[in-house]
């Protein structure tokens, strides 16, 4: 029986009033009270720090929750796979749409990308011959093109290109005497060309006589309509795409060389008639009903846990009452942050990804929406989250725990590291830009300069990376020589040992706690008074019966 029933001095009875309260009686019960919310509230704390298996052999209750977890990772698993599927064939029309767009309209086009560009021309008289060569392949695109397009209409509802040219205002330049007049305000002139004339006979038009020394750039765009015909083989319905094309001469360097870029965004729209016969509406009706299935689950999942998470804060706050009560101090952030299950909390987040992007996802497959973007994001990073939350069962054992404790105990003190790491980084990055941009390409750009500098903390194209680096200056190829080993010799053998360090020692510290005991705080010391989980079941039944009868003895008889 629990420490302080057995020193209970009870009233005796009293022959005048039948049965009734002395004082001594009233402090009895009051204790014998305090003693059962006590013993009451340790039951439920141990309950609630059980994991599903102690759970049931407790007091049987079957892991609702484990299971629907263990049927959810099934489930939007296969939907992301099926999603993903279905994207990829999207993805791949554009991307094969966007190559045959540029071998049609771009002449002499090599079959790969420059650069950032596409390709570039050195003459006056290239410059036009590619210009014209765009506006002829649009002019016979229904008679050359391989693919289903035909023609759409642009910003202003019409069908054929718009050509803009960007130019300075006025001016003369004479190189060889080093002379120069021109008004930096810049005009953009554009002309509508349709399909009734050729490109033949659009070149007569003094819209197209180019000053070069003041011409920044020229840009042609019109827009493209095409069907997917592939989904069909998937039993998929067939989107329709609207291709946004534009075709960029860029002469703003006026270095002899004019960059040629190609841009093509493709949107998906619903199609107006669809017509088409086969098994493939009864395909999509069979996925539209497993996504609703989907949902049903992730709303169980995330019914449960947040019912979960708000009898932990109930549960909370009834264990910092009693805590304050009896020893009129408060528990510690630690110990309150213990009822805050982190991993219901990315459960839930979890599931409401899920639910709007299973939403997205039926409207996608009805051809209601076509915002594929998002519902990837969703559902790709629900997916994540959902697996990440298996480690949470793994936890259980002591030997997957090591992972979980290790990460907890060393984020602090890697997130300070790197924040001190960091400011040194974005040093070197600054340096190496405005230092070594102008003489080597990875250097280019900020982004670019973050991508090559933690490339070579990693050990990646180190040999390129002082291999490329152009002569034409001594004093910058000295300092690129100091730069990058310096860079390397503080990252690699420094900073990247201490990273390394803090992660070990964390684990180091875990090992021992596992072996030793962790430390233990005040809600572990206030659980550890029950000796053991049957001992304290058999004891807490017993007290209560007692109770029970003590209460029916002395309360007092009825008028």
């Amino acid at each position: 029986m629990p420490p302080g029933v057995e020193a209970l001095d009870l009233p005796a009875w009293n022959g005048a009033s039948g049965r009734s309260w002395g004082p001594r009686g009233r402090n009895a019960m009051a204790h014998l009270d305090s003693e059962v919310k006590e013993q009451c509230l340790r039951e439920d704390l141990k309950f609630y720090f059980m994991n599903p298996c102690e759970k049931y052999r407790a007091r049987h209750q079957i892991p609702w929750k484990l299971g629907l977890q263990i049927l959810k990772i099934i489930m939007v698993t296969t939907q992301l796979v099926r999603f993903g599927l279905s994207n990829q064939m999207v993805v791949a029309f554009k991307e094969e749409n966007s190559v045959a767009f540029k071998h049609l309209f771009l002449k002499g086009y090599p079959g790969m990308d420059e650069d950032d560009y596409s390709c570039s021309i050195y003459t006056q008289q290239d410059a036009y011959e590619s210009i014209f060569f765009a506006i002829s392949q649009y002019h016979h695109l229904k008679n050359i093109s391989l693919g289903t397009l035909g023609y759409g209409e642009n910003e202003d509802n019409r069908i054929g290109l718009k050509v803009c040219k960007q130019h300075y205002k006025q001016g003369t330049m004479f190189p060889s005497n080093e002379t120069l007049n021109i008004d930096s305000d810049i005009e953009i002139d554009c002309v509508h060309l349709d399909l009734s004339k050729s490109a033949e006979e659009w070149k007569n038009l003094s819209f197209f006589r180019l000053e070069f020394y003041r011409l920044l750039q020229v840009e042609i765009s019109f827009h493209l309509k095409g069907i997917d015909l592939q989904t069909i083989h998937s039993r998929e319905l067939p989107d329709c795409y609207v291709f946004q094309n534009t075709i960029t001469f860029d002469n703003k360097a006026h270095s002899g060389k004019i960059k040629i870029y190609f841009d093509s965004d493709a949107k998906i729209e619903e199609c107006k008639d669809l017509n088409i016969s086969g098994s493939i509406q009864k395909n999509t009706q069979y996925v539209l009903v497993f996504d609703a299935f989907v949902i049903v689950i992730c709303l169980a999942s995330l019914i449960l846990c947040t019912r979960s998470i708000v009898l932990a804060l109930r549960l909370r706050k009834r264990f910092l009452n009693f805590f304050l009560e009896k020893y009129n101090r408060r528990v510690c952030n630690a110990d309150q942050w213990e009822f805050i299950n982190g991993w219901y909390v990315l459960v839930i987040i979890s599931d409401l990804m899920t639910i709007i992007g299973s939403i997205l996802k039926m409207e996608i497959k009805a051809k209601n929406l076509t915002n594929y973007d998002l519902c990837s994001l969703l559902l790709g990073t629900s997916t994540l989250f959902v697996w990440v939350g298996v480690i949470r069962y793994l936890g259980y054992f002591q030997a997957y725990n090591v992972l979980i404790l290790t990460m907890q105990a060393s984020l602090p003190k890697v997130l300070r590291f790197c924040a001190c790491a960091g400011m040194i980084y974005l040093g070197y990055t600054f340096c190496g830009w405005i230092v070594l941009g102008p003489y080597h390409d990875k250097f280019e750009d900020l982004n670019t300069v973050a991508e090559c500098l933690f490339s070579l903390v990693n050990g990646d194209d180190m040999f390129a990376t002082f291999a490329q680096i152009q002569q034409k200056s001594a004093l910058v190829w000295l300092f690129s020589r100091l730069y990058l080993y310096s860079f390397i010799s503080l990252f690699i053998y420094m900073i990247l040992s201490l990273f390394i360090a803090l992660i070990t020692d964390s684990y180091d510290t875990i090992k021992k706690y596992q072996q030793n005991g962790f430390p233990e705080t005040d809600l572990q010391e206030f659980l550890k008074e029950c000796s053991s989980k049957e001992k304290y079941q058999k004891e807490s039944s017993a007290f209560l019966s007692c109770v029970c009868c003590l209460r029916r003895m002395f309360s007092p008889s009825p008028q």
